[in-house]
C-alpha cells in the first residue's frame, strides 16, 4: 500500500495495494506542469466523438454524489453544440460536504489533471469557455497558478476560476449556475436544468472535478483499460475520505468493490469497535455495523438502501449514533437554503425531534412524527438537502432501534455524561 502523510496536516494519502494510481499521487508537494506532461498529460485530442464513445463504454459515472453517467451529460450538451448553440462547461469543485476532502486535494495537488479533464470534456461538448467553481481559496490559487504556467495546453478553451462562499447547498448544480450568473449560490427550481439553460442562458454541463479527472486516463488508455479494475457495474477507481475521531483523516484511491471492512481495517479501525458508519458524507444515512459486510460499489450499496455519495465515510467508535444523527440534522437545519418551506420547516422539525431524543426528553409521539417526516418529506424542495435529512432521520430509527429506545427512556450513558454535539460532524479540517 503506497501512502504519504502530510506532516503539517496529518492527512494520509493512500493508494490501494496493487493499484496503479490514476487520480492520487504520493509524491510530496503539488504536481507542476512539467511533472504532469512527463506523466503523459495534455495528450493531443482530435476526435471528440471517439472520446465520447470511449467514455460511454468505460461506464464513468459522476463522483459528486448522484453517480449519473457522464456520457449522457456529455451527449446531451454536445447535441446542443451540433445544433449550432454555444455551450459552457463548469468544473464543480465546491466541496460542500464537511466530511469530504477529495476535491480540494485534487485541485490543490493535481490542478493540471483536473484542467486536462476539463479540456477534454469541453472539446466533446464544443464549449469555448469553462468555469472552475470553487470555495476553497488555496484550490482557487492552485488552479490560477496552473492556468498561467507557460505551456498549459487547453486547446483554445478559456477558463475562469469562480470563487464562491462555501455552503452545503452551494455545490448543487443550479446553485452553481445561479452564482456564476450573478445571483446567490442557492438552488433553483427545475426545469429548466442547466443542460437546457445554464450559465448565460446557454446549455451548460456541470461535472464534479473528480469525475473530470478520470477523462485523461480514458483518453490515454481506453475504455477497456479503465474497466480493468472495479466491478462490471461500477468500473474504475474512486476517492474515499475516511474519518474516525482521534485518527488522521485518510484519502484513499481504491477500486470499486473493495469491502468496507477491509477499507476500515486498512485505515487502522478494527471492525469490532465500529458502532456505526455515516455514509456518503451527510447524505446517505447512518448505518449500524451490519453495513461492514458490504462492498463499496454503487449497486451493492443502493440495494442496501444507502450509497457512496461523495465517497466520504465517517466511522462511529465512541460516538452515540443518536447524538451524531441529531448533530447532522442540526447542520441541515442551519445550512438549508431557506427557500423551500418543506425543507426549511422539515429540517427544523427533524432536528428538534432528534435533539430531544438525544437529550432524553422525546416522547413516543415525537418518534412517530420523526418516522413519518422521514417518509413524507422525501423528494420535496429544489435540491437534495431535504432528502439527505430524511435519509438520516429514517436510518437512525430503522438502524438503531435499541439506542432509540434507550433515549426514549433517558438511559443512554454516553449522552448522560457528554453528549456528542459537533456543529459539523466529522469535518475534515482545512489542509492549508
Amino acid at each position: 500500500m503506497s501512502t504519504s502523510t502530510d506532516p503539517d496536516t496529518g492527512l494520509a494519502v493512500t493508494v490501494w495495494p496493487g493499484l496503479t494510481p490514476r487520480l492520487l499521487r504520493t509524491e510530496p508537494g503539488p504536481e507542476d506542469l512539467e511533472q504532469y506532461r512527463d506523466a503523459g498529460g495534455y495528450r493531443a485530442s482530435d476526435d471528440p466523438a471517439a472520446l465520447l464513445d470511449a467514455v460511454d463504454r468505460a461506464g464513468l459515472v459522476g463522483r459528486g454524489g448522484a453517480a449519473f453517467p457522464l456520457a449522457t451529460k456529455l451527449r446531451t450538451v454536445r447535441a446542443a453544440h451540433l445544433a449550432g448553440r454555444d455551450t459552457v462547461l463548469v468544473a464543480n469543485g465546491e466541496e460542500g460536504e464537511p466530511a469530504s476532502i477529495k476535491d480540494r486535494w485534487l485541485l490543490r495537488n493535481r490542478p493540471h489533471l483536473v484542467l486536462d479533464g476539463l479540456r477534454l470534456a469541453a472539446r466533446v461538448i464544443g464549449a469555448a469557455h469553462a468555469h472552475v467553481y470553487v470555495s476553497d481559496a488555496a484550490a482557487a490559487a492552485a488552479v490560477q497558478h496552473a492556468l498561467h504556467e507557460p505551456g498549459t495546453a487547453l486547446d483554445g478553451v478559456t477558463v475562469s476560476v469562480f470563487k464562491v462562499t462555501p455552503g452545503y447547498v452551494a455545490g448543487e448544480e443550479t446553485a452553481a449556475v445561479r452564482a456564476i450568473n450573478g445571483g446567490p449560490a442557492k438552488p433553483t427550481d427545475k426545469p429548466p436544468r442547466p443542460f437546457e439553460s445554464g450559465v448565460g442562458g446557454l446549455p451548460t454541463m456541470i461535472s464534479n472535478v473528480e469525475t473530470l479527472a478520470n477523462l485523461p486516463y480514458i483518453h490515454a488508455h481506453g475504455a477497456d483499460r479503465y474497466r480493468s479494475v472495479g466491478t462490471d457495474s461500477s468500473p474504475g477507481t474512486f476517492l474515499a475520505t475516511v474519518n474516525a475521531a482521534g485518527m488522521p483523516t485518510g484519502l484513499y484511491e481504491l477500486p470499486f468493490g473493495v469491502g468496507l471492512a477491509d477499507l476500515l481495517t486498512a485505515h487502522g479501525v478494527s471492525p469490532e469497535r465500529v458502532r456505526g458508519v455515516l455514509m456518503g458524507g451527510y447524505f446517505a444515512g447512518l448505518f449500524n455495523p451490519d453495513v461492514l459486510v458490504l462492498s463499496l460499489d454503487h449497486e451493492t450499496l443502493r440495494d442496501a438502501g444507502t450509497g457512496l455519495g461523495c465517497g466520504a465515510l465517517s466511522v462511529l467508535i465512541d460516538e452515540c449514533p443518536v447524538a451524531v444523527a441529531a448533530s447532522v440534522l442540526s447542520y441541515f437545519d442551519r445550512e438549508n437554503a431557506g427557500q423551500c418551506g418543506s425543507c426549511f420547516n422539515g429540517t427544523a422539525a427533524m432536528a428538534a425531534a432528534t435533539g430531544a431524543l438525544r437529550d432524553g426528553i422525546a416522547t413516543a409521539e415525537d418518534l412517530a412524527r420523526l418516522q413519518r417526516w422521514s417518509v413524507v418529506l422525501r423528494g420535496r424542495g429544489a435540491c437534495g438537502t431535504l432528502d439527505g435529512a430524511t435519509n438520516v432521520a429514517g436510518s437512525i430509527v430503522a438502524q438503531f432501534p435499541d439506542e432509540v429506545t434507550r433515549h426514549l427512556d433517558n438511559a443512554c450513558p454516553d449522552c448522560a455524561t457528554a453528549a456528542y454535539t459537533a456543529q459539523r460532524p466529522f469535518e475534515v479540517e482545512s489542509i492549508a
